[in-house]
């Protein structure tokens, strides 16, 4: 890729941050507009094939990692227990019946492909990516509990399917294989997750208590962190996806509300990462994924995005309590993403030209769920929100939306005002005549009335006693996200100040 090229590519990066909202209205979501800018790339001079696998496979397990983290950060540990039933359901039931449904089709459509390779492809196109429903999970009229059955699910189903995943390569290249070795993957994992989570929740939460933190520097840290998790548990024979998947979950309840500051940072530059991955993916796979494509590849992918998706993951929802229509709607919103691609990635490291036709499978899927789920995520969000009627209960706090992926275009905001009260940026505090006194129960921006009793630098206020939503909480209510770090959310108000 010469200067040009990067150029390009730098200035459609700049042209999303411009138009992401209004594009995202036209249900043009990033992964279609950057895979297809890859696919019109793909027409120059490109770098050598190896180099350039390798480097897809690299930053799409570096962003899947940061999508996990933050995703999985933004749900809360007892809304994970209330909904665990349904997470049951999807993950013990409907994933394993999609490997094998999936396997079972793929054996009898490429019968020449053998046992291995078949269940290559059912496992690796198991996996969701709820990026891909960028309009689903941003829409908070889709109740919170839908959102957040999707995200946990996408954010488990990778981990999960990694061992078989690995399984199946291995015995595609005749080498050692165990079940055994991949429950013990996936119980590393949960530990190294669980551990690193606590840790480091804990000691961002005691450090921001105490002044020690930077805020510039926070975010980078947490960044760091996920990266740290992986790689750790990797060198540890674990499974990394789902260490940073559960790390995330208890790194969030860890931290306190004050994570929301350093996961926004996280959830930042995997956008950036995930948008150069799609336009890659586009630019390098995607001709060669083309250039495989046959009429049984096409049949099949359709099949895989429909029958194979949909079918297990009703059947396992069947008797949850939830209504069909919902049951059809979280049955197809399973897009195939990043996972995938990873997963591809492998085999052609490891199987060379034996994998091609696998590898052709795959990418051909993924491709097509970039543009159906793209496409259909708003029109179907919207209808399903007309025909349920609005949530049940309206969801506060925290939990007030579901996080989707990262970097702006692909996860919802968390109403930070909600959860901390009026700050003299939101537009109560605008809306308040000059020298008036602020509201009792909410902390103000300027210097406190009575002495503090937190640590210097700490803003704690013995004056203003907090509200019930603050209890337990070490972040005082009228403190603004790092600078920088805005919300996403289309009602919060842009500060003035810096």
């Amino acid at each position: 890729m010469n200067e040009a090229a990067a150029a390009m590519v730098l200035l459609a990066v700049f042209g999303w941050g411009l138009w992401s909202a209004r594009l995202g209205r036209a249900d043009l979501t990033a992964p279609i507009l950057f895979v297809s800018a890859g696919l019109l790339l793909s027409t120059g001079p490109m770098p050598d094939p190896e180099t350039t696998r390798e480097v897809v496979r690299l930053l799409a397990e570096i962003t899947l990692v940061w999508v996990l983290f933050a995703d999985a950060s933004r749900v809360g540990l007892p809304e994970f227990r209330a909904d665990l039933g349904l997470f049951a359901r999807l993950l013990g039931i409907g994933l394993p019946l999609t490997i094998a449904v999936g396997t079972l089709l793929a054996a009898v459509f490429f019968g020449e492909l053998g046992f291995w390779l078949a269940l290559l492809i059912g496992a690796a196109l198991a996996p969701t990516d709820a990026a891909l429903g960028a309009a689903v999970m941003s829409d908070p009229s889709v109740p919170e509990r839908i959102r957040r059955t999707l995200n946990v699910e996408s954010g488990l189903n990778d981990g999960i399917a990694t061992p078989v995943v690995t399984l199946a390569i291995a015995g595609a290249a005749a080498t050692a294989g165990s079940p055994h070795a991949a429950i013990g993957e996936l119980a590393i994992g949960v530990a190294v997750g669980i551990g690193a989570g606590l840790v480091g929740g804990r000691a961002m939460r005691t450090a921001r208590a105490r002044g020690w933190a930077s805020e510039d520097f926070a975010g980078p840290g947490v960044l760091a962190l996920a990266l740290a998790v992986y790689t750790g548990t990797h060198w540890l024979g674990g499974n990394g996806f789902v260490a940073a998947f559960v790390a995330g979950i208890v790194f969030g309840a860890a931290a306190g509300r004050g994570s929301v500051r350093e996961v926004f940072y996280v959830e930042q530059t995997a956008g950036l990462a995930s948008l150069l991955t799609w336009l890659i993916f586009g630019a390098a796979a995607v001709p060669i994924v083309i250039a495989h494509t046959d009429w049984p590849v096409i049949g099949y992918a359709l099949l895989s995005l429909t029958v194979i998706r949909m079918l297990p993951a009703g059947l396992s929802l069947i008797g949850s309590g939830l209504p069909l229509r919902t049951i059809a709607f979280i049955s197809w919103f399973g897009p195939r993403g990043l996972a995938s691609i990873v997963f591809a990635m492998l085999a052609v490291e490891d199987l060379g030209p034996r994998a091609d036709r696998a590898v052709a499978m795959i990418g051909l899927t993924v491709l097509f769920s970039v543009f159906a789920h793209g496409l259909t995520a708003k029109p179907l969000a919207a209808r399903f929100t007309k025909h349920s009627g609005p949530p049940a209960t309206a969801a506060t706090g925290a939990t007030a939306t579901a996080a989707a992926a990262p970097g702006g275009f692909l996860s919802p905001a968390v109403d930070d005002t909600a959860e901390a009260g009026t700050t003299e940026d939101s537009p109560r505090a605008a809306a308040r005549p000059p020298g008036a006194a602020p509201e009792p129960a909410r902390a103000t921006a300027g210097p406190p009335a009575g002495p503090p009793t937190g640590p210097p630098g700490s803003g704690e206020d013995a004056t203003a006693p907090p509200g019930p939503e603050h209890a337990g909480s070490d972040r005082p209510a009228g403190v603004l996200p790092a600078r920088g770090l805005l919300h996403r959310h289309p009602a919060h108000h842009r500060p003035d100040g810096p």
